[in-house]
């Protein structure tokens, strides 16, 4: 196989969710340089959205339902639209043509972490990190700060003049910029008050209440003054651990989780003079000979999105019932909307246990029809979120999963094909032999055969 095929299939794993189907045909004659310049060139930006309606204000003062009838008839339609905005990300990732946004799109998502009860707060920010996922971190940073969703997922609606919540400051130095070991706590109680009054109103509009923040003088990183949220983001973005902590949560992210101190180094660098330049550092990861380097290639254990959208790219098929595929990231441990807490998701190893591993060699069979499904989402009161009432329907829709692929489509571009070559990145330690002797010889239950395999796991 040739290094070409095997760097590019490298790249769109990386840089996005692996080769689509329509990709398959010339994938071995694009050169690398020419791959990275079609991914990082944005297409038109388009919202996500969801049909479900809202509640109309008049509606709910005129009708004659109970409080518990009316917040029930919420719940649902917060849970409806949720469900919507997961699948159409889910969407996104799978069909939509700027892979390089959705996949820095789907980091950011897990970078910046939160989950509420409001799906209208929650498509605002989601659209807000799409839309500056390959743009400068500085807005990024200030555009998420100031979103309802995480201002109310870390509790500065209620830091006010005289009794700060420290919460906000805290998360956005630990975990959204410097990392620990770079701050002290009189700078997160400093952080804190001048975070004070930073809110939002009930439609999800930025406020500055200027009568509940703290006109006092602070003392943060070093600088004294009466500062403001904007202020300490400001002083935040100066500070060149910022560059170096993001920088290396890419690193891990997009290359490899044993990190090379060096490279880092000259990579934040790098973004740090770009004014933090997101698609300059992306373009430097991906344009380095370093990168294709056989140690940083099929090292990572994919996350259930990455391996649900990949293997939606190569399969051609249509879902009757798409909102089954919630349920299989409830099983596999990656809601979208949903991470487990504002640190995000964790990697690597933690994606593969005795019964998740099992769920993942046996989706391919699954989806193809050829056995049904036998396991059951864990309940889980955080990320149900009132789906507990439609979980035992769900499942048992999935004993039959409505979902049908086209296989002569497949065959016909797989005919002078090795399945191993596209579908696996590593195939030094795949036993061919084993696949073969599982399979009738034919492409269908070859390309099955190849999914269930522990290799496909990598990427």
């Amino acid at each position: 196989m040739a290094d070409s095929l095997l760097h590019n299939k490298h790249l769109l794993w990386r840089a996005g969710f692996g080769p689509g189907i329509n990709q398959i045909g010339d994938l071995k004659n694009k050169n690398i340089k020419t791959l990275v310049t079609e991914l990082v060139k944005e297409q038109p930006f388009s919202e996500i959205n969801y049909d479900t309606p809202d509640i109309p204000v008049s509606e709910e003062m005129m009708d004659s339902r109970t409080p518990a009838e009316k917040k029930k008839e919420t719940q649902r339609i917060i849970r409806e639209q949720s469900n919507e905005l997961n699948l159409n990300f889910l969407n996104q990732m799978v069909t939509g043509k700027d892979q390089m946004r959705e996949k820095m799109a789907f980091f950011w998502h897990g970078h910046f972490a939160s989950r509420v009860n409001n799906s209208k707060f929650s498509k605002q920010l989601l659209n807000t990190i799409r839309n500056n996922a390959l743009g400068n971190f500085k807005d990024l940073l200030f555009e998420v700060s100031q979103s309802p969703a995480m201002l109310g997922f870390l509790n500065n609606q209620q830091n006010k003049k005289d009794h700060p919540n420290e919460n906000f400051a805290r998360e956005v130095m630990e975990l959204f910029t410097m990392g620990r070991g770079n701050y002290t706590e009189k700078d997160i109680r400093e952080g804190a008050r001048a975070f004070t009054g930073w809110g939002y109103d009930k439609e999800g509009n930025f406020k500055e209440r200027k009568n509940l923040h703290d006109e006092g003088t602070k003392a943060f990183l070093g600088k004294t003054g009466n500062f403001t949220g904007t202020d300490v983001l400001n002083i935040i973005l100066e500070q060149k651990a910022t560059a170096t902590f993001i920088t290396t949560k890419i690193y891990k992210f997009f290359v490899n989780e044993n990190t090379d101190a060096k490279i880092i180094e000259q990579l934040s660098t790098e973004f740090y003079k770009s004014g933090y330049d997101i698609k300059k550092l992306m373009t430097d990861i991906f344009s380095s000979s370093w990168f294709y380097d056989q140690k940083n290639i099929g090292n990572r254990i994919k996350s259930p999105i990455e391996l649900m959208a990949g293997m939606m790219r190569m399969l051609p098929m249509t879902i009757q019932n798409p909102e089954n595929l919630i349920v299989y990231q409830k099983l596999l441990g990656q809601m979208l909307l949903y991470p487990p807490n504002v640190a995000g998701w964790p990697n690597g190893k933690s994606w593969i246990d005795s019964s998740t591993l099992m769920v993942r060699l046996q989706i391919p069979q699954i989806w193809s029809g050829l056995r049904p499904l036998e396991y059951s989402p864990r309940q889980d009161d955080d990320i149900d979120m009132g789906m507990k009432s439609r979980e035992t329907a769900l499942n048992k829709s999935f004993k039959n999963p409505n979902i049908t692929i086209d296989w002569s489509r497949l065959e016909k571009i797989f005919a002078d094909k090795n399945g191993e070559d596209y579908l696996i990145q590593n195939t030094k330690t795949l036993d061919m032999n084993s696949v073969k002797n599982f399979s009738d010889k034919s492409i269908k239950m070859n390309i099955i055969n190849l999914m269930s395999t522990p290799e496909y796991q990598l990427c």
